[in-house]
């Protein structure tokens, strides 16, 4: 029986920073399953589409992976921020918020499994045929970067964030956030979890 991989735990560094400490890590590469679009995350229908086309591949591959004894916790849900003119994303104009959705898919895990992931669940869901081509498995590598838990809701997260900014600044570090874009882990279900209670990882890579 193979041993089921909990990568919050086994790369705990990246996944659980404490709450009101921001710290400096080097993320190393790793691959995701991403898809793009623009938007309130609260407001926008291509947002929901885009976790509802996300979450049963990431799924299915997990299950393709532990028939052939390879098992893991599916990875949480993460997200890169950013706008084209950032004061849209400083003052919070949502609508005009551009975004890549995406969960970690562990190394071994090729295209070809994803192919075969996306085959099996167009014929299950056929309603998702539009969305699931829109899906890529890439290589994404944030190296050095600040980090954060906050705790709380996804509106009273301003403070938090000023946290981790004011730090890469006394490191003398900078950040234009297009290339080096904010990034968010969350690690509960806000269907599911206490507002005051969800926990969700700020991070921001700088040079």
């Amino acid at each position: 029986m193979s041993t089921k991989v909990d990568f919050k735990k086994s790369m705990k560094e990246y996944y659980q920073p404490k709450p009101n400490e921001v710290v400096l890590v080097n993320v190393p590469e790793m691959q995701f399953l991403m898809i793009d679009g623009m938007g309130s995350p609260g407001d926008s229908k291509e947002y929901q589409d885009a976790l509802a086309a996300l979450y049963p591949i990431s799924f299915k591959t997990k299950f393709l992976s532990k028939a052939k004894g390879k098992d893991y916790v599916v990875p949480p849900l993460e997200g890169l921020w950013w706008a084209d003119d950032m004061k849209d994303f400083i003052e919070g104009n949502r609508d005009k918020w551009k975004w890549t959705m995406m969960i970690m898919q562990p190394d071994w895990i090729t295209q070809d499994m994803i192919n075969e992931a996306i085959a099996i669940t167009k014929e299950k869901k056929p309603e998702l045929s539009n969305l699931l081509p829109e899906l890529r498995l890439e290589k994404y590598k944030e190296g050095k970067a600040a980090q954060i838990m906050h705790i709380g809701p996804y509106s009273e997260e301003g403070p938090t964030v000023q946290k981790v900014h004011d730090l890469i600044q006394k490191e003398g570090g900078k950040f234009d956030g297009h290339q080096n874009k904010h990034h968010e882990i969350y690690l509960s279900d806000p269907r599911k979890a206490n507002p005051a209670t969800m926990k969700t990882v700020i991070r921001q890579p700088f040079i």
